[in-house]
């Protein structure tokens, strides 16, 4: 059995859940790119305290924003490759 999950882990579970649901909206040609930049954006804070609040809930803030970013329907890539670059070197639009 699991144990219970944190509000603050349920916000990024959400959040992250989202990525994925925004990433089957894109192009079938592009989806892995954005699949392998949500996972490095979440992975590179896993180790990450989990009592440390104020960086979470700023790292959630950052993280709708890019959502959001992301979301709108002109970005139709992004440059997986550039993972360690800053999101607007990354995008690439269509």
């Amino acid at each position: 059995m699991m144990p219970r999950l944190s509000g603050i882990q349920r916000e990024v579970l959400s959040l992250y859940r989202s990525c994925l649901r925004m990433i089957k909206e894109k192009p079938a040609e592009s989806q892995q790119n954005f699949r392998e930049y949500a996972r490095h954006e979440f992975r590179q804070n896993l180790g990450l305290n989990k009592k440390d609040f104020a960086t979470i809930e700023h790292l959630l803030r950052v993280g709708q924003k890019k959502l959001e970013l992301y979301s709108q329907p002109g970005i139709k890539n992004i440059n997986a490759r550039c993972l360690g670059e800053t999101a607007s070197n990354a995008m690439h639009m269509m």
